[in-house]
């Protein structure tokens, strides 16, 4: 079996599919690895650690000749004009995806969707998007640490004695796990926010108060863990709640995402009008529109002295951990599909089947998330 992983061309994307080390894993499993040159280096991995891990180091079009083709963002469809007729590629989709699976149909090659790994216990070590929800998290507590005007934590200092900032989470899923694991390391009073009553003990556990419980929907778990879309009134509570507390914060972090549609939106502008001037919001749900209401995807703006930070795929910029986190799903993931050293996909696996969208010319599961 030949394992094609890409450079990725796709703007601000730093991570690669595969690492060194999950190279070497496969190639001592019997696989052949072509590594497209230069395709770990904006992660810190070069070309010569690929090779000492057993890979080759070739150019786009052998990469791309493989068997199975990895990559972090899906390939642009020209690209994937190149691949051979019964190929597979592994890559996240996104929104937007038909032209993608338009190409992939057209050329017989077959498509797995790493953001429709099934949130079940034996896919947990092949998803991807829990993994770099744990980098996203992390980050955003930095960017809300670095751009707030007050410190942190609690601090005596010769000058007087420091009260702590104030942090508040939205969405207990893992990035806002992390997120509020991060803040408390850094010293603030945290609290969590999640529409799911399931969340209530995790952010309690974490040392976090929880706000609002007499907002939760105890019907608001979705399928696979996520929260699901509320009612109208549902969602005035929620707004009420989120409204009556944020005035207090110095920094919020959203994460509240429902799967395959737009971000719910928690914060509206008049929210925002009332918090203090210096705060900052670091909305991570910007990828699918933003949980503020105020948002702008890949831009940081100022609104009434609060800062409101809209930056787009917050794993890659920290690409050498993402990437280790990443590649260890795609190698569990292609260990999976290999039988007798040959990737089989069968469509009627529950883990295979759910993440398949195109297979031998034909498209399934309509759409790309």
């Amino acid at each position: 079996m030949r394992i094609g992983v890409l450079k990725e061309t796709a703007a601000r994307e730093r991570r690669v599919a595969l690492t060194p080390d999950a190279v070497a894993k496969l190639v001592k499993a019997g696989a052949t690895v072509v590594v497209e040159r230069g395709a770990g280096e904006a992660a810190y991995f070069p070309d010569a650690a690929y090779a000492a891990a057993g890979a080759e180091c070739q150019d786009a079009a052998a990469a791309r000749a493989a068997d199975l083709v990895c990559a972090v963002q899906r390939p642009e469809p020209a690209a994937i004009a190149n691949f051979r007729p019964g190929a597979t590629l592994i890559a996240l989709t996104g929104q937007a995806a038909e032209p993608t699976l338009v190409a992939c149909a057209e050329g017989k090659v077959n498509l797995l969707a790493l953001e429709r790994v099934p949130r079940i216990s034996r896919a947990q070590t092949m998803d991807v998007l829990s993994s770099q929800a744990t980098a996203a998290g992390y980050k955003a507590v930095l960017l809300g640490a670095s751009n707030a005007s007050r410190f942190l934590p609690m601090l005596t200092t010769a000058a007087g004695s420091l009260t702590p900032a104030k942090v508040l989470v939205l969405g207990a899923g893992v990035a806002g796990l992390q997120a509020i694991a991060t803040a408390r390391r850094l010293g603030a009073v945290v609290t969590g926010f999640d529409i799911r009553a399931a969340a209530a003990e995790e952010v309690l556990s974490l040392g976090a108060k929880f706000l609002a419980p007499e907002a939760i929907a105890s019907d608001a778990g979705g399928s696979g863990g996520y929260a699901k879309e509320l009612a109208d009134d549902q969602q005035q509570r929620v707004l009420a709640a989120i409204g009556g507390a944020i005035a207090q914060m110095d920094v919020v972090i959203s994460t509240a995402a429902i799967p395959g549609r737009p971000a719910p939106r928690l914060i509206t502008a008049a929210m925002v009008e009332t918090m203090k001037p210096g705060s900052v919001i670091v909305d991570v749900a910007a990828e699918t529109g933003g949980n503020c209401e105020l948002t702008r995807p890949g831009e940081t703006i100022e609104h009434h002295g609060v800062t409101i930070i809209g930056q787009l795929n917050l794993p890659s910029t920290i690409p050498t951990h993402a990437s280790q986190m990443f590649s260890r799903n795609i190698q569990t993931l292609v260990e999976h599909l290999r039988k007798d050293g040959e990737v089989v996909l069968d469509i009627n696996d529950e883990i295979t089947g759910a993440m398949c969208l195109v297979y031998d010319g034909a498209r399934r599961h309509q759409g790309g998330a």
